[in-house]
């Protein structure tokens, strides 16, 4: 037998992990060129479809149709896309604040929790188009509120899980050594608590911002006042008019984009740890 050289006695190479595909993170030009390329492949397949081929329905029109009527009624598109944008902005509000305070009590207090846990589940599947009747009836159908009572719900139940999650994530070993060194309540909500939580706000938030467009969009179509998005597609969908219910459509997806992107670059900014 050969006796290994006393360098190497007790030493392995440790072999390098390998990731999966899926681990691997994104170069950050692929983050950008994916979707565009995704929306570029899908802009051509519809051309193709109802352009070319002519084989597509009637309510779906050529997407040069759709972006022309977009542009020619900017001015009253813009307006409804004000309108549905502000009630899913004070719902996502509303339905935020109250998630934390919620989320907060159940946190400290367990029977709280308890009582908590089937409300919000039961809240998670009620659907918007049986909520929204029942608003407007309630409310006036010249009001806006209900709309907003909807987006509100939306909202409430993605952050109020994150949110609740995320204070739950702090160590008991943490805890006692915060305890230990005398830190009041304030300061461990502060330094321990709060870091620990603000990454589930900001995803629970992010999700809302969705759902919130998602709910007051649809809450238009079921009563209310004659405005907003909702209502113009299902009026021009209606009527006949597909090009321009596509340009409202369009409406809504930048809403919707707008709300991503804006909650998207406030997680960036609060969750961007300082230079050491």
């Amino acid at each position: 037998m050969t006796a290994a050289p006393p360098g190497n006695v007790g030493l392995t190479r440790a072999k390098p992990v390998r990731r999966l595909p899926s681990e691997r993170p994104l170069p950050p030009w692929l983050r950008i060129v994916a979707p565009i390329a995704v929306g570029v492949i899908g802009l051509v397949l519809w051309v193709l479809w109802v352009d070319v081929l002519g084989a597509a329905p009637r309510m779906l029109p050529s997407p040069f149709a759709v972006i022309a009527e977009f542009i020619a009624r900017w001015g009253i598109i813009s307006e409804d896309m004000l309108i549905t944008g502000t009630n899913a902005l004070i719902g996502l509000a509303f339905g935020t604040l109250f998630a934390l305070v919620l989320a907060g009590l159940a946190a400290a207090i367990g029977p709280a929790d308890q009582m908590m846990a089937p409300l919000v589940a039961a809240i998670a599947v009620v659907p918007i188009v049986a909520l929204t009747p029942i608003f407007n009836t309630m409310f006036g159908a010249s009001s806006q509120f209900g709309r907003i009572a909807v987006a509100t719900i939306a909202a409430f139940v993605p952050v109020f899980i994150n949110v609740l999650r995320g204070l739950r994530q702090t160590d008991p070993v943490h805890r006692d050594l915060m305890r230990a060194s005398a830190a009041s309540a304030s300061q461990t909500f502060r330094h321990l608590t709060l870091p620990a939580a603000l990454p589930h706000l900001m995803t629970g938030l992010r999700i809302a911002s969705s759902l919130a467009v998602i709910a007051a969009l649809v809450a238009e179509y079921f009563g209310g006042p004659a405005d907003g998005i909702g209502t113009a597609i299902a009026t021009y969908a209606k009527s006949g008019r597909a090009a321009l219910a596509w340009a409202y459509v369009l409406g809504g997806i930048l809403i919707g984009l707008i709300f991503f992107l804006a909650t998207s670059l406030l997680e960036r900014l609060v969750t961007r740890r300082p230079p050491v």
